[in-house]
């Protein structure tokens, strides 16, 4: 079984992401907004649907798509446009979306290069692509409730890893990977604990690039704070170092649609 595998019939992943506050998903959602109204709009990974509601609620044509069958039943409630999909690839055609996102998503795929693809691959050129993951190579933070982030060591570790993975970038950029990690299963279920893979803004930024996308804003924030404080946090490149990697970028018109 893989472990996308085991969330199809997780019935407390489902309880825990109907606790969902507002605040949660709101940043995630307002950022997948498109600029034309009525425009359609892709949650991968959408969990119960609330960032379907919500987006369906300002006008968008929303849809949903997720792994996880307890999930859909009560996505589907709010709409019928939320379906279940393998995890791998996006039953949707090319460029089809104005917008396209994944919230605390890619942590818990097992190709996470190979997903970046498929986000970019059904958005339309010029559309959103939005993508926000827990930034387990943090060098800076409080509230480090993964293995992963806590203690000096283990920063100083994340340090020199992504100082290696900056060199990787520019010397050998076809290397470049995802780290992985062995999941964390608790009782009661806590679903960043059992993520399987590094994420990090420094990497999501630089694969999102890569499959063709013009970054307009990587923040260590994924929800709404003061605005004082947000500036703080995100002014300077100290933002790859901490919290988390919220990252918005727009999919690069190709060759092909520029010539026609």
């Amino acid at each position: 079984m893989s472990h996308q595998d085991t969330y199809r019939q997780n019935e407390a992943y489902a309880a825990f992401l109907a606790g969902w506050d507002f605040g949660f998903y709101a940043k995630y959602a307002d950022a997948l907004r498109p600029s034309k109204p009525g425009a359609r709009v892709l949650d991968v990974g959408c969990g119960v649907g609330q960032v379907v509601r919500r987006l369906t609620q300002a006008g968008f044509e929303a849809y949903g798509v997720d792994v996880s069958e307890p999930n859909l039943e009560r996505a589907r409630k709010i709409s019928s446009r939320c379906q279940f999909y393998d995890g791998r690839h996006l039953p949707f055609p090319d460029g089809h979306f104005a917008g396209v996102g994944a919230l605390n998503v890619l942590e818990h795929v097992e190709a996470p290069e190979a997903f970046l693809e498929e986000l970019v691959r059904v958005a339309a050129s010029g559309g959103r692509i939005v993508v926000s993951s827990p930034n387990f190579l943090r060098v800076l933070g409080f509230r480090d409730y993964h293995p992963r982030m806590r203690g000096l060591g283990n920063k100083r570790r994340n340090w020199c890893r992504l100082r290696s993975k900056r060199r990787q970038m520019r010397r050998d950029p076809q290397s470049v990977r995802f780290d992985r990690m062995p999941p964390i299963v608790k009782e009661p279920f806590t679903p960043d604990d059992d993520a399987i893979v590094a994420t990090n803004p420094l990497e999501i930024r630089f694969f999102l690039e890569r499959a063709g996308c013009e970054i307009l804003d990587v923040s260590c924030t994924d929800r709404y704070v003061a605005r004082p404080i947000d500036w703080l946090l995100n002014a300077t490149p100290l933002r790859y170092l901490m919290l988390n990697g919220f990252v918005v970028a727009r999919k690069r018109a190709s060759k092909n649609s520029r010539s026609n």
